[in-house]
Order: structure tokens, then C-alpha cells, then sequence
């Protein structure tokens, strides 16, 4: 849909409009906080002083209408001339005509303390991807409105995928930008802290070390767990916490929690403490997709003297093993430069990197067991063997098929070509290109190629 306003002499359709809006806030606004909270939107319609955005995610409709409005109002007053306010919508919502509902709220200030963060871990060296963008932008929307958004924010997952890293970012985030008192602690710390309060002192009470305990504790704002699931045997410690998550909520102070598991599955816990992690927002980390893990490990060796020269195929070879753990991944690079050091400075090269890694990745099998049953699949569909597969047999017979299984494991598998080709007999990584380029091809002109190629696709999902 597009309208038209008046601006000084000229007339613009929504692109122009929203294209100059957006040149403007960039202005006013951090990179980061752009970033994510304006680049992706987009001015659905233009009319009766009402400016209808589309926005990427539930999220960004409650924290745009409460933290930003005042100053996109302004801003497009200057723009358009005229005086409009904002409604906020996702794209499924335009399409349903869905009204939306803000509620409005209010914050709060308060002395900062001593808060167990630690400043490496913010937002701006948080590495966004496909599976944790809605988790980054959340924790972020949290950081600037603790207490208000989601309380409590449940951030859950497997070990190494960022939950410690986002719940330091929002802590960071809200001591540099208010004087709110925040705390991280580990579940093990908690439980600590409380196993102390029973030590009395030379008059037989512990009056003291309770009266520390609650005010580390509660006289706070913001109180982030790590590894809560830790608090599954103690059940006196769970008594201590329902107590203390209580006042904190009961007070509006934000409460954040991480687990390696959703709240439900938390069985070891008290239902009434499950129930309360489920008030707030629950949001799940999963494992970086290939994209993601390549971005990471170029984050990784830009401050490396020889990240230079860290070829390509050695990253796609690492990206292509460490599929579910940031922290073997950043291992697995770790090992690698300090191997070519130990090799007297010796260049870095697939190779290399094979030799380096062949232990560190003895338990990352999955993707290595994905290629096999490709070939597996592909080899009992033409009637051959894996081995024929592997082989440098180039009758037509076996040629066609084995550059079918590389083309699936490169397009479904998105496994790198050097694996592939270590995986298919050791071929070249420029061997398996030309195979995916040709079967790429074939199959828009071939179209009993391209259902024979589905069905073992299907067969593999």
C-alpha cells in the first residue's frame, strides 16, 4: 500500500518516507540499539495521523512503544510536517488485520553495588544468528527495561551456546546505562551463600548472617541465577528462593534465570517454583546454524596476528564439526594456531588443521555419520557400494551418483567442501564444486532427476 505527504516541496510514497526516518533515529541511537531495534522494520501505511510499522518480532512492539516512541514521534513530526503516532505490527498480523495492545509502564532508579559481572560479555560481541536472534533481542529489550518487559526472563539451553554471555550482557548493559543494583551469582553460589547462613556467632544466633543474606539477595533490582537446575537437590535452598524470588517480584525487580533445560523439565524442583519461572518469558537458545558458526570463528581470529591467514576451507572443515558448542568451537581454533606455532610458525592449512584436531574432534560424529548415510542412501538407490562412492571410478554408473550424494551433502547437510571431499575419498574441494554445480544445473532441466534426487532427500529429513 503506498500514500502520499507532503514534505517541504516533495512528494514521497512510504519507502522514501521511512528511508529518511530511519537515516534520522540512526543518529540519535547507539549502533547496537539500531540495529536491532529499527533496521528491520519497514512503514506499512500513512494515514489519519496514524503510522502503521511492521516490526520482525512480537518483542520489538511492546519495547518500541515504551522506550522509543516519544522520540520517533518527534522525529517524524520533522519529517512529514505532521503530527502522527505509531501502531506497531508483526507481518502475520497485517496480513490478519490484528489490533495490537501496549501496556504502559514505569521504571525506576536505585544505588549500584557490587555485581559479579564480567565486562568482557556484552551485546555488541554477542554474534547474532538465525537461532539466537529472538533470544539476543529479548535479553536486550530486558536490559533496557528491567523490571517492566519480561519478568521473569527464563533463558534456557545447552552448555556453550551464550546464555552466561547474554545474561553478563544485560547486567553490563544496565549498570552503564542507569544506577539500578544488579547481582549475577551462580546457582552454586546461591546455594552457598544459604548453607552459610546457619553458622552462628559467640551468642549462638545467626541473626547477622541472615540479615547479610537478605540484603545481598533482595535489596537489589535485578538478580540473575546461572544454572538453576543445580537447585534440584537442595530443597531447603528452593524454600529460600521461592522467598526471595517472591519479594523481588512482588517489587517489581527483574529476575533473570538460566537453565539447560525448559522450566517443565526441571522435574527435580518444586511445582511452585516451575510455575513462577513460566510468568515471565521463556526463550530457548539453539545450536548455531553453519552461517552463524563461520561468523564466529571470523570474530575469533580477527585479533590473531595470522587470522589473516586462516584459509577458508579450514574454517568451513571447523565450522562443518563443532555443529552445537561455541566453546569447542573457540577450542578447536585455539588449538589449531597454537599448533601451527608449535610447527615453528608453519603456515595454517587443512591439513594442519586435520592433523591438529584429529583427537578434539573424535566425539563430534554427527555430522560425519550425516555423510555416511547420504552415501549409504545414495549407494542403495543406484544399486552400488560406499566404496564405489569413494573411489576415482569415473564410469558413468558411479560418477553421476557420487555427485549427487556431494550435491546433497553441500546443499541439505551444508557441509563444507573440504569435508565433503575428505568424506568422499579424499577428492579436492574444487572436484566437489564442479560435482554441486553440475547436479545444480541438471536438475532445472531434468526433472526425474530432480524427483529422484527429493526422494533421498526425504528419505535423509
Amino acid at each position: 500500500m503506498v500514500s502520499f505527504v507532503k514534505w517541504g516541496v516533495l512528494w514521497m510514497d512510504n519507502n522514501h518516507i521511512w528511508d529518511s526516518f530511519l537515516l534520522k533515529i540512526k543518529e540519535n541511537l547507539s549502533p547496537m540499539s539500531f540495529d536491532t531495534w529499527f533496521a528491520e522494520t519497514k512503514l506499512y501505511e500513512l494515514k489519519n495521523n496514524t503510522a502503521k510499522v511492521i516490526v520482525p518480532m512480537h518483542v520489538h512492539k511492546k519495547h518500541l512503544k515504551e522506550n522509543y516512541n516519544e522520540l520517533m514521534e518527534e522525529l517524524f513530526t520533522d519529517i512529514t510536517g505532521s503530527n502522527c503516532h505509531f501502531e506497531y505490527y508483526t507481518e502475520e498480523e497485517v496480513e490478519k488485520n490484528v489490533e495490537i495492545r501496549v501496556q504502559e509502564n514505569s521504571s525506576n532508579n536505585a544505588p549500584s553495588i557490587e555485581t559479579n559481572l564480567n565486562p568482557q560479555y556484552t551485546f555488541d560481541n554477542f554474534i547474532v544468528g538465525n537461532s539466537n536472534k529472538f533470544a539476543r533481542a529479548t535479553s536486550l529489550a530486558v536490559a533496557e527495561k528491567p523490571g517492566f518487559m519480561y519478568n521473569p526472563l527464563f533463558i534456557y539451553g545447552n552448555s556453550g551456546l551464550g546464555k552466561t554471555h547474554l545474561m553478563h550482557a544485560i547486567g553490563n548493559y544496565i549498570v552503564a546505562h542507569s544506577n539500578k543494583r544488579v547481582l549475577y551469582v551462580t546457582c552454586e553460589k546461591f546455594v552457598s551463600d544459604f548453607i552459610g547462613i546457619s553458622k552462628r556467632n559467640k551468642d549462638g544466633n545467626n541473626f547477622d548472617s541472615v540479615d547479610i543474606f537478605k540484603k545481598k539477595y533482595r535489596d537489589i533490582d535485578v538478580l540473575m541465577i546461572d544454572d538453576i537446575q543445580y537447585l534440584g537437590n537442595a530443597y531447603q535452598t528452593q524454600q529460600e528462593f521461592f522467598n526471595t524470588f517472591n519479594d523481588l517480584y512482588g517489587n517489581n525487580k527483574q529476575i533473570i534465570i538460566s537453565s539447560d533445560r525448559s522450566p517443565d523439565d526441571l522435574k527435580l524442583l518444586e511445582d511452585r517454583l516451575r510455575t513462577r519461572f513460566n510468568w515471565g518469558l521463556t526463550i530457548d537458545i539453539l545450536p548455531p546454524d553453519f552461517q552463524l558458526r563461520m561468523d564466529i570463528i571470523d570474530k575469533k581470529i580477527e585479533s590473531q596476528v595470522i587470522g589473516s591467514t586462516f584459509p577458508q576451507d579450514v574454517k568451513e572443515y571447523i565450522a562443518s564439526n563443532c555443529t552445537s558448542d561455541i566453546r569447542k568451537l573457540e577450542g578447536a581454533i585455539t588449538r589449531v594456531f597454537a599448533y601451527a606455532t608449535m610447527m615453528s610458525g608453519s603456515d595454517i592449512t587443512l591439513d594442519l588443521a586435520v592433523e591438529a584436531l584429529k583427537d578434539y574432534f573424535v566425539k563430534s560424529i554427527v555430522s560425519k555419520n550425516k555423510i555416511d548415510q547420504v552415501q549409504q542412501l545414495v549407494a542403495n538407490h543406484y544399486n552400488i557400494t560406499v566404496e564405489d562412492l569413494k573411489s576415482k571410478k569415473r564410469m558413468a554408473s558411479i560418477s553421476v551418483p557420487r555427485q549427487i550424494a556431494m550435491y546433497i551433502c553441500r546443499t541439505v547437510l551444508q557441509e563444507s567442501l573440504p569435508k565433503i571431499g575428505i568424506e568422499f575419498g579424499g577428492k579436492d574441494h574444487t572436484t566437489v564444486m564442479h560435482s554441486v554445480d553440475k547436479i545444480s544445473k541438471e536438475i532445472k532441466t531434468n526433472a526425474i532427476l530432480e524427483m529422484e534426487i527429493q526422494k533421498i532427500i526425504n528419505q535423509i529429513k
